[in-house]
């Protein structure tokens, strides 16, 4: 009886952990899913971002170059570009909710490599294939890397999903990894503060540490707000915690000081640094601060961290290859202009030419008030004669040359 009941019991368990083995692959599907969503939510922002930002710039151009009295707030171009910008920005927010903050960070190279695309298509200046590949090819290059390594990180991105309530937030903040994180970035963020205002080093990679830690404190409280307003559509309501007040005043007071110093770094450095250095430093500390708050390769294997981190390095090499073909802006080199010179006619002048003051002599290459000098380092003077009308003026010579004696 026993041998026979063996049989019965193997065949009767049998169907309860097929059933247990197929709930994971159901959950690993759709936090994939979820993964997809934010990514695609991540690229459409920030390439719409990208269009946005151009079309203002054209607005700017459009007005410079013309005589339209108009300011630019008053054209459509510029409000197409701002309402394309709140769209973008949109998705970008929506994103957070969605995928982890290690995978949708590094997708900001799409506005990068969108940038250069447009830059592209609509240069104004003639050029032949072979210019065009030898002036073009490491911004093509660069999009082909940042193409790859964007398509790594979707695919070997990380899976870690869970609900952004108000009490797994409040664990997290309160855990001891990001504790010690935090600690360790207020300390380097003060002492790089402190270098930057007491000691005026203005070097471009302290600037940009700045914005980089601020930004990965903006970061992780962008998808804290981002996925308890998620939660509450779905139903359950979050917005009256007062953690979801706490993220929202930390994400807007870390955007402001990031932007301030961002500001602040334009003016000292061009544009294609700020873009290559400031993605790589804001990348790399705003995957970090993730990994530690919200644990996002918690039960990740090797080949997939390992995988992950390829596609970052080809993000950032590509950025940076993207960047440095940008033409850099000639600086203002002072010089002399011949309508400055006096008796020069200039073309402000409305016609009216500009006469000299008239003086009692006139040097060239001496100081202009000489009297104290001795007369062996004085220049040859030519006194001016005024023209008289007479026999006698008709006689005379119109100046005369005064003779020095050295005097030993």
């Amino acid at each position: 009886m026993e041998g026979g009941n063996s049989p019965s019991l193997q065949l009767q368990q049998l169907p309860l952990a097929t059933a247990a083995v197929s709930v994971q692959p159901h959950t690993d599907s759709f936090s994939y899913k979820e993964n997809l969503i934010g990514a695609l939510l991540a690229i459409f922002g920030h390439l719409v971002s990208s269009i946005a930002l151009n079309l203002q710039k054209y607005s700017h151009i459009r007005l410079a170059g013309s005589k339209d009295p108009r300011a630019y707030f008053r054209t459509k171009t510029w409000w197409s570009g701002f309402l394309l910008l709140l769209l973008g920005e949109l998705g970008v927010f929506s994103s957070y909710a969605f995928a982890p903050l290690s995978l949708i960070v590094p997708l900001s190279a799409v506005s990068v490599v969108a940038s250069a695309i447009i830059g592209i298509i609509f240069i104004k200046e003639k050029w032949k294939p072979k210019e065009f590949l030898r002036r073009h090819v490491l911004s093509l290059v660069g999009c082909g890397l940042a193409v790859v390594g964007t398509y790594l990180l979707v695919t070997f991105g990380p899976n870690s999903h869970e609900k952004m309530t108000a009490e797994n937030i409040t664990r997290h903040l309160v855990s001891w990894p990001f504790l010690l994180y935090m600690l360790v970035e207020i300390i380097v963020f003060c002492l790089l503060l402190y270098f930057y205002k007491e000691r005026n080093a203005n070097y471009i990679v302290i600037i940009l540490l700045l914005v980089a830690l601020l930004g990965s404190m903006t970061v992780v409280t962008v998808k804290a707000v981002a996925g308890m307003v998620l939660v509450s559509i779905q139903g359950s309501l979050q917005l009256d915690s007062p953690i979801f007040y706490i993220m929202l005043v930390c994400m807007v007071a870390t955007a402001i000081y990031q932007a301030t110093f961002l500001a602040q770094a334009s003016q000292l450095y061009d544009s294609a640094q700020i873009s290559s250095i400031g993605y790589i430093l804001s990348t790399t500390a705003a995957i970090s601060a993730g990994a530690t708050f919200y644990l996002d390769f918690m039960g990740e294997d090797v080949l997939h961290i390992c995988m992950f981190a390829l596609g970052c390095l080809i993000a950032f090499l590509g950025v940076f290859l993207i960047t440095r073909n940008r033409k850099k802006p000639v600086p203002f080199e002072p010089y002399i202009s011949m309508d400055a010179m006096p008796g020069m006619q200039n073309m402000h002048d409305k016609g009216i030419a500009v006469q000299p003051e008239l003086k009692a002599s006139f040097s060239y290459g001496a100081l202009e008030n000489n009297d104290s000098m001795p007369e062996i380092y004085s220049p040859a003077t030519l006194p001016i004669v005024q023209e008289q009308h007479g026999s006698r003026a008709a006689s005379a010579p119109p100046y005369r040359v005064l003779e020095h004696s050295k005097k030993e």
